[in-house]
């Protein structure tokens, strides 16, 4: 009887916790909601017309971003302040194109969304005024269906994406919170990557845009790692850089046990979907051992490249040599920075390439997991099978 009393009273104690929790979730959305309404009445009360005309403004407390829309028609607008104010982001609106630029040139924005077709100014003389005075500025065209074509066309200017009207506020707050995630995924890519040398008073990072480099690890030119044991043997994989610049890694080939290879010679391949990279070997000698666990669970490799992602053990027969070229260390973090200034170039360059012969975009971007065919083709033979 105890212990059931016992439990009752915990089984109590959860469901009243648990609702109180809910209730007062609920009443802090509440206030929140409370808070970004009278925010609303009180910005469309406020004059803005020292900076544009028509300019109305409403700006919450931490909002999510800055957004400057600008439309023709003040219904549209209506709709853009009242959905997005209660979505948490601070909204500006005007009705020319002429004022929104003037604006951008004034204040830091993180989307302008500008109407396709607008008398005098429309959206793609908008869309090129944006990137050229503030390439940081996302902007996004608002377009009615039989425009979406044209729209899309658009979007060579540099344009984000495009919403199509008349939209809902489930539908246009969706798309912005979509579009902030690209954004800061894509603000996150563009900065400067960190090189971390580990040591037992640094630990390993799982960021993409920051690169471990074990201080006792060699890494070679081709991008593998060389861990050297007390009895002779060393242990071999892909580096942070490799691993972390790819994404996903679907499957591993490894080399076959008592295995010649010489230094250069491929060694095992990595796949993703219909990709396919080979690695070359860093060391010559014989394959006394592999990680038959990755044949399961590739994403070891992923989350620790450098104990639980080796691939194989080799004995090695020319090791003095084979270690010349390879980095350990400062030098390697020196040399990581330089190769992701590289890899950076690379990518503009296929993306110039892709802009010049009128390709279509490959869908690659910040927040994804996956190279282009391109791209991963261009990283093999630079970076890799070099």
């Amino acid at each position: 009887m105890v212990v059931l009393i016992v439990l009752v009273t915990i089984i109590t104690f959860i469901i009243v916790d648990l609702l109180l929790r809910r209730i007062m979730k609920r009443m802090e959305e509440k206030k929140i909601r409370l808070e970004r309404e009278a925010a609303l009445d009180t910005g469309l009360r406020l004059e803005f017309t020292d900076e544009a005309d028509s300019l109305k403004r409403v700006e919450v407390s931490d909002p999510k971003a800055r957004i400057l829309a600008v439309d023709d028609e003040a219904i549209v607008l209506d709709s853009f302040r009242k959905i997005l104010v209660i979505a948490g982001y601070s909204v500006d609106t005007v009705e020319t194109g002429q004022e929104a630029v003037g604006l951008v040139r004034k204040n830091d924005y993180d989307f302008v969304f500008t109407d396709f077709k607008m008398p005098e100014m429309d959206g793609v003389e908008v869309t090129k005024a944006v990137k050229h005075l503030r390439p940081d500025v996302d902007v996004v065209l608002i377009t009615g269906y039989a425009s979406i074509e044209s729209a899309v066309e658009t979007m060579k200017f540099g344009a984000m994406d495009y919403v199509e009207k008349p939209f809902t506020a489930d539908e246009l707050t969706a798309l912005v919170n979509k579009l902030l995630i690209r954004r800061q995924a894509r603000l996150e890519a563009e900065s400067q990557p960190e090189i971390r040398l580990i040591t037992p008073s640094v630990t390993e990072s799982d960021s993409r845009r920051e690169f471990n480099v074990p201080a006792g690890v060699f890494v070679s030119p081709c991008h593998s790692w060389v861990s050297l044991a007390m009895n002779g043997m060393v242990r071999v994989g892909i580096d942070d850089f490799t691993h972390k610049t790819l994404g996903r890694i679907d499957s591993v080939e490894l080399p076959g046990k008592g295995r010649m290879v010489t230094k250069g010679s491929p060694l095992f391949s990595i796949q993703q979907g219909d990709l396919s990279l080979s690695v070359p070997s860093p060391v010559s000698g014989k394959v006394t051992d592999v990680n038959a666990q990755l044949l399961d669970n590739p994403e070891l490799i992923k989350l620790k490249p450098y104990d639980l992602g080796w691939i194989c053990r080799i004995e090695p027969t020319k090791l003095t040599d084979d270690l010349k070229e390879m980095r350990v260390g400062e030098d390697a973090v020196a040399w990581y920075r330089e190769e992701i200034e590289r890899f950076t170039q690379m990518k503009k360059g296929i993306a110039q390439e892709d802009a010049g012969a009128g390709a279509a975009p490959t869908g690659e971007d910040a927040a994804s997991d996956v190279l282009s065919q391109a791209t991963w083709d261009a990283f093999s033979q630079t970076f890799i099978n070099h």
